[in-house]
């Protein structure tokens, strides 16, 4: 249980790390680890017109850059769904352009950002 709480820890550091970078870069932090349906959206964030649903990975070493090992089809059908839910939920967004963000991040390395990284499409 106690290795699970410190996994728990680490990921949640990574997406406060991120929530930070993205801060400084002007966006708006409207929910993190928002849960609904059989997902999870680790970070919801908007700046202008766009509405941004993050997913955030984080390694202890320095794992693969390769996005498709970081995060696989269930879980972006998964991000997707949730994000839809989040839509219907929170109407006054559903005019915003939607995107899809991943940050990669691995211990003493600058986090690795992919920007449109899927779409609905998937």
């Amino acid at each position: 249980m106690e290795a699970k709480n410190q996994a728990c820890a680490f990921g949640k550091e990574g997406e406060s790390e991120v929530c930070d970078l993205l801060e400084h870069e002007g966006w708006i932090i409207l929910a993190r680890n928002f849960r609904a349906g059989r997902g999870e959206i680790d970070v919801i964030a908007s700046r202008g017109d766009i509405l941004c649903f993050v997913e955030v990975k984080r390694w202890r070493r320095h794992g693969s850059q390769d996005l498709r090992r970081a995060i696989g089809r269930g879980k972006i059908t998964r991000i997707i769904e949730t994000s839809k839910i989040f839509l219907a939920k929170y109407r006054q967004y559903s005019g915003k352009h939607v995107r899809y963000d991943v940050f990669l991040l691995a211990s003493g390395k600058k986090p690795i950002s992919y920007e449109g990284a899927f779409d609905e499409t998937v």
